[in-house]
């Protein structure tokens, strides 16, 4: 029997890992990757003619970044790398991919998704507003475009990669007017315990937290979003909150960047067919995984945050794991000890999570608390009292059902922004629990294609 045609969705840290772990026993994977370069978005690689230092760009992270990157240079001889290349649907024991508006499908035996994670977002009145961005799509302007997304920026939401991102805009001299925080602080005190899982992940936290007040930049936690301000011709120019004691206030700005954890892209697993069940602690629906990253189809694997969003350090260990489950499923040999290992870093690593989810928690009040005039659907314009009207005067109280009737979820990006805070509203207006709203399902393409793509002849 030759290789095993295996192929890894992804070169963040977890898909990195597991090329590096499948090279390591002989096999040649391709890696496909919807990035101009390596890394993923937490590590994600400045341009080749950008020279900014590893610690001026990553902050606390360099170390890490440097070490990914220096592997994945290492492995570029020995892997079918395809660059910006967008994986848009997976059917029939393939991998559809597109680059310069060709297609081609990629025939597999088994499949690594390490699709990563994107912003989880919850809507606030105003956030339709020019100047108004996710956490991540801050970070690619730091990383990728050497910019700050304003001159006066205020980050609000909640979860550790609120004060990462911050902490990154101290660190590039950008200014700060404010971190604003939904969870509060004594969530944290009462998760303790678990968050001591990782007490160097837990000490850095905390100094992340300290280096942005030493830097004049105001903390608040436990607040309540009621606006950004704006209007269309100016866009944002500000944020008024409720704060911790009841009190209203405002913050001048002219951009925020807004998130409320990460929730791991879905969509490709979804296509592959893989069972998906509703995770109580986050409020949302994720795939079914078995030990080592195995999934309920035959030959597909997932790791990193588009199986559970666990983290950088995770997501490599979720890469090694997923590798060695296609190398024992394919009949190579593996360490059990270094296997062993693994899992318990992994379980480490889980409980650390559980830890986070019960610290800063997703704040699901805040959709039934949204105004009707409120945006919910950015990409159709669907606001809050819409969306409830098709609950109450139509019956829809399941999310596809929704869709079909009033476009939530139906634009761009196809319900990655706005379909966790929708099912809210809906669960909210029809008086259900959440879980009973169900899902919105994968539809390919997962992103948008090109009118001029045409198939790539061999």
């Amino acid at each position: 029997m030759g290789q095993p045609r295996v192929i890894i969705i992804g070169a963040g840290p977890s898909g990195v890992r597991c090329a590096e772990a499948l090279v390591a026993a002989g096999l040649h994977p391709t890696v496909v990757d919807e990035g101009r370069r390596d890394g993923g978005q937490i590590y994600r690689r400045q341009p080749e003619n950008f020279t900014r230092p590893y610690a001026k760009l990553y902050g606390t992270e360099a170390e890490k970044a440097q070490s990914l990157h220096e592997s994945f240079d290492g492995l570029r001889g020995k892997i079918d790398y395809l660059p910006e290349t967008l994986a848009w649907n997976i059917f029939d024991g393939k991998v559809h991919v597109t680059k310069d508006e060709r297609i081609k499908a990629l025939p597999y035996d088994a499949l690594v998704i390490c699709s990563g994670a994107t912003d989880r977002l919850m809507p606030v009145k105003g956030w339709h507003y020019a100047g108004t961005y996710s956490l991540g799509a801050s970070q690619i302007a730091l990383k990728a475009q050497a910019c700050a997304i304003g001159r006066q920026v205020v980050f609000m939401g909640t979860g550790p990669l609120l004060y990462l991102v911050a902490s990154q805009y101290v660190k590039a001299d950008a200014t700060v007017a404010a971190v604003l925080d939904t969870s509060p602080f004594m969530r944290r005190v009462a998760a303790l315990p678990k968050l001591l899982a990782r007490p160097a992940v837990l000490r850095h936290g905390f100094a992340l937290v300290a280096e942005l007040k030493r830097a004049g930049v105001q903390v608040l936690t436990g607040i309540t979003p009621l606006e950004i301000m704006g209007s269309p011709e100016t866009g944002v120019q500000g944020v008024v909150i409720r704060d911790s004691s009841g009190k209203e206030r405002s913050f001048d700005c002219d951009a925020v960047g807004m998130g409320y954890h990460l929730r791991p892209e879905t969509q490709l697993a979804d296509l592959a067919r893989c069972a998906f069940r509703f995770d109580q602690e986050t409020r949302q629906w994720l795939p079914e995984v078995g030990e080592d990253g195995r999934t309920s189809v035959q030959g597909v694997y997932l790791a990193g945050d588009g199986m559970r969003v666990l983290g950088a350090d995770a997501a490599e260990i979720g890469g090694r794991l997923a590798a060695m489950a296609v190398l024992k499923d394919f009949g190579f040999k593996v360490q059990e000890d270094k296997l062993q290992r693994l899992r318990e870093e992994q379980a480490k690593m889980e409980r650390f999570r559980q830890g986070l989810a019960q610290a800063f928690p997703w704040p699901a009040q805040q959709a039934a608390q949204l105004p009707d005039e409120a945006i919910v659907c950015r990409c159709e314009a669907i606001t809050a009292g819409e969306l409830r009207r098709t609950v109450c005067e139509k019956g829809a109280q399941e999310a596809n059902r929704a869709k079909a009737l009033c476009r939530v979820g139906m634009g761009r990006c196809q319900g990655r922004y706005c379909g966790n805070a929708g099912a809210e509203i809906i669960a909210h207006a029809a008086g259900i629990p959440v879980e009973q709203v169900g899902r919105l399902r994968g539809q390919a393409p997962v992103k948008p294609l090109s009118m001029a793509v045409r198939e790539e002849v061999e």
